[in-house]
């Protein structure tokens, strides 16, 4: 086959996280947007809800004249909402946004087309299925107007869907436009995830699980039948890690065609003085909030780490993280103040409004103050598994305390009424960051925390982790990144190891501690995008050659 058949003209990517700042895939693709454009000039396309109404859309820059007449005709004749514009994170790539609401009722005829063409079993939807999928369908409509307006026919097209919620949108195309070669990719199986959230062993018994059987039992059977269909059917389907590779081939039936890991963009990153006022600001609106949040000081060499990601409280290892803190609290050796974030949205209700005083007023008014665990209220205060456990393992954060632990509970996006800044502009001030996870097909925020000079602490369940293994480092986090091994049924080692971890960090002198930096600047630098998107052209390269045997 002539190599050139094998390149893409256009790429489409959907997500229901372009210029949707909700998770980890907002990342990946907001990082990968640059290395993309670079490669294909304003070729590719990411397509997103239009979710904003009234708002504002994150990072969106809308452009009237991009594909005006397409967008004219779009609405008039095919009665398509969209929206055009850039996005605006580097590389500036096109981006659709696509209001899908006006299909909401007709998911009843659409659900039973997917059950028809391709055996998707809908009747146990739930939650946010139909939205999800609704707007999959919005996206399949999008790609199939745009291509047959500009009349793509003749030209390469590569379609990539993220996520089972975008498997709909992978099966209109598959079924409609058999020219685009579709390509799927699944960050975490949706029964996976389920598997081990609702704490049972994935891995021990890992050859014993049917994940039809698991679907059932679990009731995620609408989520696992359009995940594992789109999986079989499209023309390429891929994955982030070697340990996903694992879980998809037992549980969905079909091992991915390649392994595409996550790669970061130091464009994020600043650099020299820059980079030096950016963590001295950091460090400096981290010890205020904390000082008066607990009504004491805290020496301005305090040890600042955190945890962060989705609230997934057994998967993201944040149990094992407060255990960890309380084995620190109570070492003996531990002589310096370490404060401890756990970095995690839950259902916030509003930033504390006395906190807020004190912040503002610059107050220190010597005494906690109630309830001196939380940044933020929370409904349901009483019922949140985290500050249940923070007291369950007896903290105080007492000024006697050289350890204290303190929840920031809300998305950190500049506007929380508390911090006021980005997570990226509070990342930059921590002396490490701890992400023990259970469940984590990638794990995007230890890659984050050393491309920003941070060591991490992770585990070898995380695809990073193994990663970084392969890489021959891991041992210890002196080295920029500690990799403890975890396994169904070794949970308070996993907390002895971190705690130990952070303890050798605090006894680190000025010398070490910036040799420790560098070799995480080293590290990142083996994962920027430049390095990784090769698998990604890898996976187009197959799905356009699966295409063209048809």
């Amino acid at each position: 086959m002539n190599k050139a058949t094998e390149v893409p003209d256009f790429l489409f990517e959907s997500s229901w996280e372009v210029c949707n700042k909700v998770g980890g895939i907002y990342t990946v693709l907001s990082t990968k947007a640059h290395t993309l454009q670079a490669i294909y000039p304003d070729r590719i396309i990411f397509i997103g809800p239009d979710i904003w109404k009234e708002k504002k859309a994150i990072d969106f820059i809308e452009d009237a004249d991009l594909f005006s007449d397409w967008k004219a005709y779009a609405k008039d004749v095919e009665y398509l909402k969209v929206r055009v514009g850039r996005w605006g994170v580097p590389g500036e790539p096109f981006v659709i946004l696509v209001d899908y609401t006006p299909f909401l009722g007709k998911t009843d005829a659409f659900f039973f087309q997917m059950w028809e063409q391709f055996g998707v079993d809908s009747m146990h939807a739930y939650g946010d299925y139909k939205e999800s999928c609704t707007f999959a369908y919005a996206t399949g409509l999008v790609i199939e107007s745009f291509y047959n307006f500009y009349k793509l026919h003749d030209k390469n097209v590569v379609a990539l869907f993220n996520e089972w919620m975008l498997g709909m949108g992978a099966l209109y195309i598959k079924q409609n436009l058999p020219k685009i070669a579709t390509l799927f990719i699944t960050h975490a199986t949706s029964i996976g995830r389920s598997i081990a959230g609702n704490n049972k062993p994935l891995y021990a018994n890992m050859e014993s699980y049917n994940g039809d059987q698991m679907a059932k039992e679990l009731n995620m059977e609408a989520k696992h039948s359009v995940e594992k269909q789109t999986v079989l059917h499209v023309d390429c389907f891929t994955t982030v890690s070697d340990i996903t590779a694992i879980e998809c081939k037992q549980l969905l039936d079909k091992e991915p065609d390649v392994v595409t890991p996550n790669g970061f963009e130091r464009n994020f990153v600043p650099e020299g003085e820059a980079y030096v006022l950016k963590r001295e600001e950091a460090r400096a609106t981290l010890i205020n909030v904390a000082e008066k949040l607990l009504g004491c000081k805290l020496h301005p060499n305090a040890i600042l780490i955190s945890t962060s990601g989705r609230y997934e409280y057994h998967n993201k290892g944040l149990d094992v993280f407060i255990d960890a803190m309380e084995k620190l609290r109570n070492e003996e050796e531990l002589q310096r103040d370490v404060i401890a974030f756990i970095m995690v949205p839950a259902w916030v209700r509003e930033a504390r409004a006395d906190l807020k005083y004190l912040i503002n007023n610059n107050i220190n008014q010597g005494i906690p103050l109630q309830m001196p665990f939380s940044t933020h209220w929370i409904n349901g205060m009483e019922e949140d598994k985290i500050l249940n456990y923070i007291l369950q393992k007896g903290f105080t954060n007492e000024p006697s305390e050289k350890m204290k632990i303190i929840f920031v509970p809300c998305y950190l996006t500049g506007d929380d009424g508390i911090f006021n800044k980005s997570y990226y502009d509070l990342l930059i001030g921590m002396d490490a960051t701890i992400y023990p996870s259970y469940y984590e097909p990638w794990g995007y925020t230890p890659l984050e925390s050393i491309a920003f000079g941070i060591p991490t602490i992770t585990t070898d369940l995380a695809g990073f982790g193994r990663w970084v293994r392969k890489e021959g480092v891991g041992d210890n986090i002196s080295q920029g990144v500690r990799v403890i091994n975890r396994t169904d049924y070794n949970y308070f080692d996993v907390a002895e190891a971190i705690a130990q971890s952070i303890l050798s960090l605090c006894t680190e002198k000025k010398a070490g501690l910036s040799a420790i930096r560098h070799r995480c600047y080293n590290l990142a630098f083996r994962a920027e995008w430049n390095k990784f998107i090769v698998y990604y052209q890898t996976a187009y390269c197959l799905a356009l050659q699966k295409m063209q045997k048809r």
